[in-house]
């Protein structure tokens, strides 16, 4: 797919993302929304802010001969609105499939503590407790990715545009 040649803003970026969210999500059956398969692949979707941002950054940041041209706070307002949307985003994702394994992983045990010959039930018990320590390390994944956005963000926005205070 070839890249626009007017450059994309971090608003149409957005909505974009959100459409592929959506369309990730309506593809799965409502059963395979318990954190199945398609947890990497939505992922790495919701980090397509993330993985382009210097891009981003490029082309809609001016330099020193374009500055009157285009309003660089707007542009670093609208990203990081785009990128703390993306963050809470993909956190609550995590967060939730984290939480759907973790019950699964608890039911798993009280049924294993019932019948501590069935293998099948072991098998399945390891498989999961598996599944929740990856899903635990995406956190750490989260972490990293986002803190390398916000470091790029900061580094070219800090003289256009100051984030509000956290609360």
């Amino acid at each position: 797919m070839a890249a626009p040649s007017g450059g994309v803003n971090c608003e149409e970026f957005a909505e974009f993302q959100k459409f592929i969210f959506f369309t990730v999500l309506e593809a799965r059956s409502p059963r395979s929304r318990s954190c199945q398969g398609w947890f990497l692949e939505l992922l790495k979707v919701m980090r397509t802010i993330d993985d382009r941002i210097v891009h981003e950054l490029n082309t809609t940041l001016p330099t020193a001969s374009f500055a009157g041209k285009i309003d660089a706070s707007q542009t670093c307002k609208q990203l990081y609105e785009s990128l703390m949307e993306a963050h809470a985003s993909r956190d609550r994702v995590i967060k939730n499939c984290i939480a759907q394994t973790s019950s699964v992983v608890k039911h798993l045990r009280e049924e294993r503590e019932k019948n501590l010959d069935d293998l099948t039930l072991l098998k399945q018990l390891r498989k999961e407790q598996t599944k929740l320590k990856w899903m635990q390390s995406e956190l750490n994944v989260e972490e990293v990715v986002n803190d390398r956005s916000w470091k790029v963000f900061n580094e070219r926005c800090r003289i256009h545009f100051k984030p509000p205070k956290k609360e």
